[in-house]
Parts: C-alpha cells; structure tokens; sequence
C-alpha cells in the first residue's frame, strides 16, 4: 500500500458510530462543511481556514476541566467539520498522568471522553461516554489503534470501500449499521503535547457530504495540535487541584470524638471551580465535664498557601481548645498567631463550647458569619453573635454570647461558599440559607441537605464546609452519665465529696475506682478551700473516661510544687499526677474549674 492507495485506505472506526451527547438539527446537513460566509472549507482561502483555526481557540479550553474540554472540541467540528466526532483520552491522562510515547506495540487503554454527531448519524451504536473502548476480539485491531496510537500518525480514508468498515468500527454490528447510515469518509488524528500521546479525535462524514480531502487533513492536524495544548493544561490544572483537595482533606479531622448530648455530622464540598479549593476548615474537641468545642474556619486566598495556613492555624486553635480556654480567648490568641505568621494571611473562624448540663453554648466569632440555629420545632433564624474582627487583623478583643439550645435543636456553623455570589447580595444569600435549612429541619441530615440546596447551587464557586450539632440527651445518655453537686463553702465539704461519689459510683458499678476518685476529690475540694475562697460545684461524668471537676472562685490556676521531704504540703497535684491519666484547670468567668481522668476498667 503507498501514495494516494495508503491515504485511500487507512481507515479507523467511525466515531459518530457512537452515538451523541449534544446532536446537532437536521438542517446542518448539507451545509456542515462550510464557514460563516457559506464557503466550503476546503475551498477557502488561507486567510479562512486561519480565521476558523482561530475561532477554535476562543470555542476550546474555556474552563480547565479535561472532559468539558473535549466535548468542546468534539462539538467545534461538528456540523462546521464533521458530521460525527469523537475524541479519545488514555485512562493515564484522564487520572492527571502524563501521556504516552508511542512505540509500535502496545496500545494504550483509552476511554470515551466526548462525542458530538449530527441527528442522522445518532442510530449508530454508541460507545457512552467515560466507559473504556474495548475491541470484540483481542485480534480485531482498527487502524485507528494501529496508525494514530502506535505510531503517531493520522489517518485519512476518503472515500470507505465495503471492507474498510470493519477496520474502523470495533465491531461487526457497529460496522453494519455505519454502512447503513451512509457513513463514506473517515479522518483521524492523535492529540499529541509536549511530544507524548493524549488521546485521539476522529472524524465521519455521512450522506450528502463530500469526502474529506488533503485539505481537511492539514486542518484536523493544526486542530488537534491546540486542542492537545488544551487538554494537557487541563490534565496539570486537574493534578494539581487533586493534590490541593487531598492535602485539604488530610487536615481535616477523619473522626469525631465522643460528644455527650450532641449529634454532629460535617461536610466538606470542594469547589469545581478555578482556583477554588483553600483554606476552609472544621474540627471538634472533646473538653471536660462532658462538654464540646466546635469550630469553623475560613483563609481567605486559595490553592495551597491558604491549605497550608489552615493547617497551622487548626493546630493552634485544637491546642488553644484542649487548653480548655474560653471562645473569646482562644480567638484573641488565634490573632497573635496568625499575625505571626509570615504569609501575612487573614482568617474567619466561629468558636463554640457546648455545655450538655444546660443545652447552652458559648459562642465567639471572629468575623465570620452567623450560624443558624433550628428550634426543631420547625423555627429558623440567626444566632446573633457580635462579630469581631477577622484573624490577623490585630483588632481585639472578642466579645462571647451565649444562648440556649432546646432539645432536638440544631446548630449549623458553615462557611461563605454556600452563600458567596458574584452577582446576588449576600442578605439576601443569608435568608435564602435560613429558609433551606427551615425546610430541611433539624437532623444529621441537615448538613449535607444544605450543602445541594445552598444558594449558590451549582454556580457555587468556592469550597464550603457545614457542620450541623444536633442536641440530643437521650441518645447519648448524658442524664444518666453526669451528676452535679453544689458543695457546702466550709471544711466538711471534703466530706460530703467523698460521699456523693462512693454512692454514686456504687450505682454505676464502678466501686472499683472508688478509693482513687476518693482521693481525688478530697484534694481538689482541699485545694478549693485554700486556694479558691471555697468550692463550689462538683461534678462527676462517665463516658470514655471517669471525669472529676471542681470550681471555685480563686484567681489562679493550680501547678505541681516541688516539695521537700520535710515539708507538710504540696503533694496533693503529686498524687493526683500519678493517679490519673491527666489533669488540668481552666479559667471561668468567676473563677476556674480543676479536672481529672481516671480511665475506666474493661
């Protein structure tokens, strides 16, 4: 085979055979291959055929999505080019991998990525979009696979005799029913960037058309050329958003911790669009005495500067929590360190501290917006919270709230990407959220609920992050689980701690950790006597761990004193160090409360 006889007779399989995701109207036929002037491509002139050529760069590669840029290629040629196209990418490029170089032998898993047909050629049998293009028989080769995958090289075939349809269609019946439409020339070409192998486009013209010349080659050829640029920047845009979203996610929290009275459910939405993944982020904290710290977050930038100042502020916050601060405080300390950092990056955040003895919870906002809050009894509306100042701003301090949740309420802490918009005002934005999370009720469901009902929908433009806490005492068994005391303020308060513990002890059946909780509560209410004008409440949790707290009023925090052995004091914190898995001490707004954990037995 040689000269015009090889041109004549390379054939590959008939794309428009297909199927089509966006058909073209009946009316194209006859006029498909001709420009805006109603000349025939292959009889313009240079300057034409230039002006189209030009045309495909404003038509293709509009977004850096790999699969839209294809399908924006496939429906570029057709009716204007083709009556069928179909564009082909290897499954390694489709996964952000590089291309392939051609070597004669092997061929390259490919999968289906766009095809674009006129109506006429639209009962031809389809290979769907995004399945792998498989042969019928390991020995049943197409030249398309031969020619353009192996070695690089298009494929023109002007005129298709009876037996050049088998060599382009992948089966038998696929080859019957291109015959049957009429289908009688085909043109195919290999997406080639930076030297390696994309993928491949291939062409059909039906009835009534006239065949594909040397003239149509040369243009597949320079079309291909730009469209393979198009689609390998989408494949590295693609690869590194995946690498953004994976290390996005990575910083996320992967479980949650035990909540006693609280239900939570999280969601995070990456954004489709450019540039859209950055620093939104969630966590949640197990404090003492059974009560939670919720948090949301927001960098503003994106790409991996902002992932990277997420991460290192959600680590200064989840340690400013454990530290058992309060809201206000944590974000006063949130700003130093997100002033120190050497970005120079701004931040919001929402702090929350859930108390299950009430169902209340403290809240602190450092420039971010409201959360809402469902009564479950069908009532929406937003928390008003005074809004400080964003972090790494420098303007503090932050002033707390505190409200009451009612059982079976809900509180849902988001970020701005369900409501932002480039066009809509943002109070708008708000109530159009409070109305969808009215709707939706209150629930686990919730967040991910408001995630495809949120008012960006699917314009949304950047990443958001929900987290819904849903009160519910009698799922988690908080009733059962925790006791309070109100201690008498005189020196038998030791002993009534004692005894209020050993019985209730005894009627949880932990008997067994009497005699160290014993000991436990006579130091911490001995060092409320002394310390801390008196104690005042005691409590008692069961859940993961046995938890002891008491508060009093004194000013300053407890810390391990150095005793020598003749020395009639300071060993209570010694003791207690020793006997429990940890301690610790927290400031209030009239005092503090001193803490510890014993684990509980199998």
């Amino acid at each position: 085979m040689n000269g015009g006889n090889q041109r004549r007779r390379l054939t590959s399989r008939a794309s428009g055979g297909r199927g089509s995701t966006a058909q073209r109207s009946a009316g194209a036929r006859g006029r498909f291959a001709r420009s805006d002037g109603g000349v025939p491509l292959d009889r313009m002139s240079t300057r034409g055929r230039l002006a189209w050529l030009n045309a495909a760069s404003s038509r293709i590669g509009t977004t850096l999505d790999l699969k839209r840029t294809a399908q924006e290629l496939a429906e570029f040629t057709v009716p204007g080019f083709a009556d069928g196209a179909a564009v082909d990418i290897l499954e390694s490029v489709l996964r952000g991998e590089e291309g392939s170089r051609w070597t004669g032998t092997g061929v390259p898993q490919m999968r289906a990525a766009a095809v674009c047909a006129v109506e006429e050629l639209s009962s031809l049998e389809p290979t769907p979009v995004g399945e792998t293009f498989k042969r019928a028989e390991e020995q049943h080769e197409t030249l398309l696979h031969r020619y353009c995958l192996r070695q690089g090289r298009p494929v023109l075939l002007s005129r298709m005799r009876n037996d050049d349809y088998i060599k382009v269609a992948p089966t038998p019946s696929a080859a019957a029913k291109m015959r049957a439409a009429g289908v009688h020339s085909y043109l195919a070409v290999p997406l080639i960037a930076r030297g390696l192998l994309l993928g491949s486009a291939d062409f059909v013209r039906g009835a009534g058309s006239p065949p594909f010349s040397s003239t149509d080659l040369a243009l597949a050829e320079q079309l291909a050329s730009q469209a393979a640029v198009f689609i390998d920047n989408a494949r590295l845009y693609g690869r590194e958003r995946e690498h953004v979203v994976s290390l996005q996610r990575s910083l996320l929290p992967r479980a949650t911790p035990l909540t006693p009275g609280l239900r939570l459910h999280a969601e995070y939405a990456p954004s489709t669009a450019h540039h859209g993944v950055g620093g939104d982020w969630y966590d949640v904290m197990a404090l003492p005495s059974g009560r939670t710290a919720l948090m949301v977050g927001d960098v503003m930038g994106h790409g991996l500067p902002a992932a990277a100042t997420m991460g290192r502020l959600r680590a200064v916050a989840r340690t400013l929590m454990t530290l058992d601060m309060a809201p206000e405080r944590v974000l006063a300390r949130l700003d130093l360190a997100t002033r120190d950092l050497e970005d120079e990056q701004v931040a919001t955040c929402l702090c929350a501290v859930y108390d299950p003895v009430d169902s209340t919870y403290t809240l602190a906002s450092a420039g971010h917006l409201p959360p809402i809050l469902l009564d479950g009894r069908g009532g929406a509306d937003f928390v008003d919270v005074p809004v400080g100042a964003p972090l790494g701003t420098g303007v503090i301090p932050y002033d707390p709230v505190r409200v009451r949740v009612p059982e079976g309420g809900d509180l849902i802490m988001y970020t701005d990407g369900l409501v932002k918009s480039r066009t809509a005002d943002l109070d708008r934005q708000l109530d159009l959220l409070r109305s969808a999370a009215r709707d939706l009720g209150a629930g686990p469901h919730v967040a991910s609920g408001l995630v495809e009902r949120a008012p960006a929908g699917d314009a949304r433009f950047d990443e958001a992050v929900i987290l819904s806490a849903t009160t519910a005492a009698e799922s988690s068994g908080t009733a059962e689980d925790l006791r309070v005391w109100q201690l008498p303020r005189e020196g038998r308060a030791a002993s009534v701690a004692r005894n209020l513990v050993t019985e209730q002890l005894a009627a949880w059946e932990l008997s067994d950790l009497s005699d160290v909780c014993e000991l436990v509560v006579s130091e911490l209410v001995g060092n409320a006597l002394r310390y801390g004008n008196g104690p005042g409440e005691l409590r008692l949790l069961r859940g993961e761990r046995l938890v002891v707290e008491v508060s009093d009023t004194g000013p300053d925090l407890p810390q391990i004193q150095h005793a020598d052995l003749s020395d009639e004091g300071g060993r209570g914190l010694q003791l207690i160090n020793m006997l429990c898995r940890r301690w610790g001490s927290c400031r209030t707004v009239t005092g503090k409360v001193v803490w510890a954990e014993q684990n509980l037995h199998d």
